[in-house]
């Protein structure tokens, strides 16, 4: 397999496409801004999925369902909400096709309008608090703690696979608390879980924090967000978790009577993470080989790859790659052996090489004789011999030597392009020239935010919760500042 990839310093956003498309992962579609996910990306998005669906589960969340279709009249309900999402949404405001009359397909049937346009779901809060008022009477039905997987609607000028797409699959969770501290802990709780995945799974180090007003999300009082950086220097959101107070219950009137016998709003949170997780495995790990995927999530963990020459070797070698397949496969392990016969050996090492395989096993004639395999991590490249008594607890420990390997390397990466700055020009040059985080101090004012964002394209990607208070002076204003913020340039 011929080398297929655009180098990263050449074009970091052609490399991320064409590593996108030639490892199969994922395609454009023929409706314009929408993807078709391929089955070894789909393979990878469940992976997620069921790593994180377990995280919710242990923290007393349940899986529900929600519809795909929010009538119009929702969103005026939430002014802040609406006007945050007003330029994303598509609608739907027919709902039967006819024949066109001079014979060139269907057409819109004028006579099918809707009573009420119907938004196709660009998030669910509306129809959910809707919903809620219908199961919410009493403190005895709090809290309540639902997550829904679903796909999502958000209309897209510039999209760019994975990252950026006008549909694209998540999951939100939406629950509703009888106090406002249980809502607080809540959406403290949820980012912290995303934090645990994104470090622990995905092997990607990120800062959690709080977003400015103007970043939060619309129609919260307080958004948290984990912030990652990818290997061009750019932050990529990862997830965030909100605390909404009791906007939408007052929106759509969910009250509870209290223990005390009165009569109160239900407070509320909504967190989520989508596809773009993809996007961001990708841009921190990738190298211009291919994929580097952590071993926790990658869909084939390890591929055993024959060598043979003519039809008594192969009997012979994929009697020993059967049982060694086996063999790990009982283990746990997610193993392929790639029996086909259409394809070289050499062709193979470069095609799993691409998709970001951990572990790479070649077994030969020699091998049989010896016992032994060839073994080749994906991440350093390294090969070494092997005795196949014992593969396992060599494979495993590989596995998470890799794991931890990926980790460290983004987080060093992390640290050589994370920088403090006391003045503006400096802080230009870095945005400009290095690109990365830049922690710097901010007078707090939106009109500050949106000069730099309009000067630089850097924006604040949050308040780090970790961050001390440090006296100081603004960038851009020079007026006092206690802390610093963490701005970078974004996807």
């Amino acid at each position: 397999m011929a080398k297929v990839l655009t180098k990263r310093s050449e074009n970091y956003a052609q490399w991320y496409n064409d590593l996108v498309l030639k490892a199969d992962l994922a395609e454009n579609s023929s409706v314009r801004g929408s993807m078709v996910i391929k089955p070894y990306g789909y393979a990878l998005w469940e992976k997620i999925q069921s790593q994180l669906d377990k995280m919710f589960k242990d923290t007393g969340h349940s899986n529900a369902y929600f519809p795909l279709f929010i009538p119009k009249s929702f969103f005026s309900k939430e002014a802040s909400h609406v006007e945050g999402f007003a330029k994303e949404c598509a609608i739907v405001t027919h709902y039967r096709l006819k024949n066109d009359p001079d014979g060139k397909g269907v057409i819109v049937d004028k006579d099918a309008k809707l009573e009420e346009e119907l938004i196709v779901r660009p998030t669910s809060e509306t129809i959910i608090w809707s919903t809620y008022k219908n199961w919410i009477q009493s403190y005895r039905d709090l809290p309540i703690l639902v997550n829904q997987w679903a796909n999502v609607v958000r209309w897209e000028m510039r999209t760019r696979l994975f990252l950026r797409t006008a549909e694209f699959l998540w999951q939100e969770g939406h629950t509703a608390h009888a106090t406002k501290q249980e809502a607080i802990d809540e959406t403290n709780q949820m980012i912290d879980v995303y934090s645990k995945f994104a470090s622990e799974w995905m092997a990607m180090p990120v800062i959690i924090g709080s977003k400015t007003e103007t970043e939060r999300f619309a129609g919260a009082l307080e958004t948290y967000t984990i912030e990652a950086l990818m290997q061009d220097g750019k932050a990529l959101q990862s997830g965030t978790s909100h605390f909404l107070g009791q906007n939408f219950a007052k929106a759509f009137d969910v009250k509870f009577a209290t223990k005390e016998g009165g009569l109160d709003y239900v407070w509320a949170t909504s967190w989520g993470v989508s596809t773009r997780l993809i996007g961001a495995l990708i841009m921190a790990h990738s190298d211009d080989n291919g994929l580097v995927l952590p071993p926790k999530l990658a869909p084939i963990q390890v591929v055993i790859v024959p060598i043979y020459k003519g039809k008594d070797e192969m009997e012979t070698i994929f009697q020993a790659g059967d049982k060694l397949y086996n063999e790990i496969k009982a283990a746990g392990i997610d193993v392929k052996f790639d029996s086909r016969d259409t394809h070289k050996p050499g062709y193979k090492f470069a095609e799993y090489e691409l998709k970001g395989v951990p572990v790479r096993i070649a077994i030969g004639p020699r091998d049989v004789a010896n016992g032994t395999v060839e073994v080749a991590r994906r991440d350093t490249f390294e090969k070494k011999v092997y005795s196949q008594e014992g593969i396992v607890d060599v494979i495993n420990s590989l596995l998470d030597d890799i794991q931890k390997n990926i980790y460290n390397k983004a987080l060093k990466f992390r640290g050589e392009n994370t920088y403090k700055v006391d003045s503006y020009e400096e802080f230009k040059e870095i945005i400009g020239d290095k690109g990365g985080f830049v922690y710097a101090h901010w007078d707090g004012t939106a009109e500050t935010e949106l000069k730099i964002k309009e000067e630089t394209k850097a924006t604040i990607r949050c308040i780090p919760i970790d961050s001390e208070e440090e006296e100081g002076f603004c960038i851009f204003s020079g007026k006092p500042s206690k802390r610093r913020v963490l701005f970078a340039k974004a996807y």
